[in-house]
């Protein structure tokens, strides 16, 4: 017969039970050995035991097995187990069309900053965006303008943890805007730009209810302009209010704005 061993490990040097978590979809977890952060997209047997597929923020998927303490959820150690049986959950998605965090708490902002030309442009982001910049810490401003565009870099002393993303309106070649936007050649500044006259032109035109954006003749205000062209009551601020109320999700914008926005989000967000 055996006789009994006891544990005379110390107290303070055993480690502490991991809880054990269903792997339902929609988690969002940290795998600990690689730092890979995603949703739950699916668990699955395999000839190693079972595994669970994660997928970021940019749609990105791994599958990791689990095993004991091998995920951080909310920071914490945990060991992730099969959900009970049940028909497959499609992940829910924020309007960027990323994958929804349900819960999920805004992190301490970065250093680094996304800068817009316009308080239009900051709601537009906003509404398609900002679940994804709160989860990743990015603030946006903006401007009123880029023309002083080199001065604000220069104050904002851009660094390898502290990147600056800037998005300028009617960025082609040959505009006035180009040429502000070639004087920035800091390496840790990323200027991209859409080629629309005004923010308002990123919005697709069946998501407003019209055929397409009105042509304003040079010298005119484009916003003022637009409202005459459509029969609208010349308050641009009423004018925009209805153009984002419009907005529920990415697939309401042109895809000229759509890369240069994660395009953005990317480059700010870079491991320092």
């Amino acid at each position: 017969m055996r006789s009994y061993q006891p544990d005379l490990t110390p107290p303070w040097k055993r480690s502490a039970p991991a809880p054990e978590v269903p792997a339902e979809p929609d988690l969002v977890v940290e795998e600990v050995s690689t730092g890979f952060c995603g949703a739950v997209i699916r668990c699955e047997k395999t000839a190693q035991g079972p595994a669970v597929t994660l997928e970021d923020r940019f749609g990105k998927h791994r599958v990791f097995p689990m095993e004991p303490r091998g995920f951080l959820l909310e920071g914490r150690v945990v060991t992730l187990v099969r959900p009970p049986a049940g028909g497959p959950v499609r992940p829910a998605r924020t309007a960027s069309g990323s994958v929804a965090v349900p819960g999920a708490r805004a992190r301490v902002a970065r250093a680094g900053r996304i800068y817009v030309e316009g308080r239009h442009d900051a709601e537009l982001v906003e509404r398609v965006w900002g679940d994804d910049l709160r989860i990743e810490g990015v603030v946006v401003e903006y401007l009123e303008g880029v023309d002083d565009l080199p001065a604000i870099v220069r104050e904002f002393a851009p660094g390898p943890g502290a990147r600056l993303g800037v998005l300028v309106d009617h960025l082609v070649p040959g505009s006035k805007e180009s040429r502000i936007a070639a004087r920035v050649t800091d390496e840790h500044v990323l200027v991209v730009g859409h080629p629309y006259i005004d923010v308002w032109e990123a919005v697709k035109p069946s998501s407003v209810g019209i055929d397409a954006w009105p042509v304003v003749p040079r010298g005119q205000d484009w916003k003022t302009g637009v409202c005459r062209a459509l029969g609208w009551p010349e308050n641009t601020g009423a004018a925009w209010q209805h153009i984002l109320s419009r907005v529920g999700s990415y697939k309401d914008l042109e895809p000229q704005l759509l890369g240069r926005v994660e395009e953005l989000i990317d480059f700010v967000t870079l491991p320092g």
